[in-house]
């Protein structure tokens, strides 16, 4: 089984800084994108952040030049680096990674879509 597992997260005044990162673990061939996701009260799940296994990088245009999005294949982590916070980033993000488990035959099965449970970010003004 293939789990994803958020970290960090926390309350902090706007203006400050806040990281959160997601470890993915179990049988795991291979990873393509990782994603942040996140969602407010009386709101829909909205994307923050995506990184393709090569590292490009896209933003929301709410986070652009505040959040960074980065990656370590070697550990099949996902952070996502949060400065200058505004009290409406406040809400619970969650990761979200496209895998590939590790078949009995040693080869990537089927590309699946795997949600963490989520870490909630407060920004107070």
């Amino acid at each position: 089984q293939v789990q994803l597992v958020e970290s960090g997260g926390g309350l902090v005044q706007a203006g400050g800084s806040l990281s959160v990162s997601c470890v993915a673990s179990g049988s795991i061939f291979s990873i393509n994108d990782m994603r942040w996701y996140r969602q407010a009260p009386g709101k829909s799940r909205e994307p923050v952040a995506t990184i393709t296994n090569g590292h490009n990088t896209d933003y929301a245009d709410s986070v652009k030049g505040r959040f960074t999005i980065s990656r370590d294949n070697a550990k099949n982590t996902v952070y996502l680096q949060m400065d200058s916070l505004k009290p409406e980033d406040t809400a619970v993000y969650f990761c979200n990674a496209e895998i590939a488990q590790r078949t009995r035959y040693g080869v990537g099965g089927t590309l699946r879509e795997y949600w963490g449970q989520g870490t909630q970010v407060t920004v107070s003004s």
